[in-house]
């Protein structure tokens, strides 16, 4: 599995661009754009170097996180999946594309696509010396009329884009991007009550259209979960002293929340049931909530069965399990 922790071309690059850097003055800046990215917002508050610095600071770690976390899960299901083209729509600094280069070596094109220019800059500067990134193609242009002219790639991801958007146009580029979508398409969103009910009505447009759940739903059927409950995961993240100063931080990690779907184009052969909570681990048994082929399941595990104890005293939030 990748880790979820920033690898080490792109720390060094982001070292690189922070020398002289005040990060005391980037603080305000950067509680300001995470809180416009969380509510929905999108990238427009990010005018200057300064901006886009101070974002990549707060929300990029944060960002790789979920999305390698996202791709981690794909891969598990699907090992035999070695994408060549990559094709990441809203691509802001290139976060995506550097978590998908490290999940899938196969993968020789990256095509990305962001309507701010100030993003586009960074993000070819973070890659300029990267040993896997330097052929990057990024196209500036609003993500449904810049998807039009992209060339279709064998794994489409978009990550913490649709909520920037109306709900008309949301349905728009759902459909744009799976026409892009050669085999698979990865959708991360804040893993909130509003990011999973993105995720939820995008999830149903496109198997409409024939598309299958890989991740992380073991099925194609309508979600089980019912509010105030909501399918959401969490990925932990260390913070570096830089990252730790702009969010004004004195925790060494930060727990990012976020919903995702993988959705393929032909049928995944086996998809395990997905542990949705951390489960509850007792001296008698371990409960855990499970999404199933056949529904929600809350499932205990005596401990007088001692193989299969031991089998669950190992599974945490967001597993995959038989």
């Amino acid at each position: 599995m990748t880790s979820p922790d920033l690898p080490a071309e792109l720390k060094a690059a982001l070292d690189g661009k922070l020398r002289g850097f005040s990060r005391s003055d980037a603080a305000g800046r950067a509680a300001s754009i995470s809180k416009t990215y969380r509510d929905g917002g999108g990238s427009g508050g990010i005018r200057s170097e300064t901006d886009a610095l101070a974002y990549a600071l707060a929300r990029m770690p944060a960002t790789y996180a979920a999305v390698t976390a996202s791709l981690n899960a794909l891969v598990e299901i699907r090992p035999e999946f070695a994408p060549n083209s990559l094709l990441d729509v809203g691509a802001g600094p290139g976060t995506a594309t550097w978590a998908a280069a490290e999940a899938f070596p196969s993968l020789q094109r990256f095509a990305l696509l962001d309507a701010n220019n100030t993003l586009r800059t960074l993000a070819l500067d973070l890659a300029r010396d990267s040993t896997r990134l330097r052929q990057i193609n990024y196209d500036r242009g609003e993500a449904r009329a810049a998807l039009t002219s992209a060339d279709a790639a064998d794994l489409v991801v978009a990550s913490y884009v649709i909520g920037e958007i109306g709900d008309a146009e949301r349905r728009t580029l759902a459909e744009l991007m799976w026409e892009k979508t050669r085999n698979t398409l990865l959708v991360v969103e804040p893993g909130t009550p509003a990011g999973y009910a993105r995720i939820i009505e995008l999830r149903g447009r496109l198997i409409a259209l024939g598309a299958h759940v890989a991740a992380p739903c073991p099925h194609d059927g309508q979600c089980p979960l019912q509010p105030p409950d909501w399918c959401h995961f969490t990925q932990r993240l260390q913070r570096s002293r830089a990252h730790k100063q702009v969010k004004g931080a004195e925790l060494p990690f930060e727990d990012e929340r976020f919903s995702y779907v993988a959705l393929a184009r032909a049928p995944v052969a086996q998809r395990p049931s997905r542990v949705l909570a951390q489960p509850a681990v007792s001296k008698v048994e371990i409960t855990a909530k499970l999404c199933t082929p056949d529904g929600l399941a809350l499932t205990k595990v005596p401990r007088r069965t001692k193989a299969d104890y031991a089998a669950a005293r190992r599974w945490r939030w967001g597993d995959a399990v038989n």
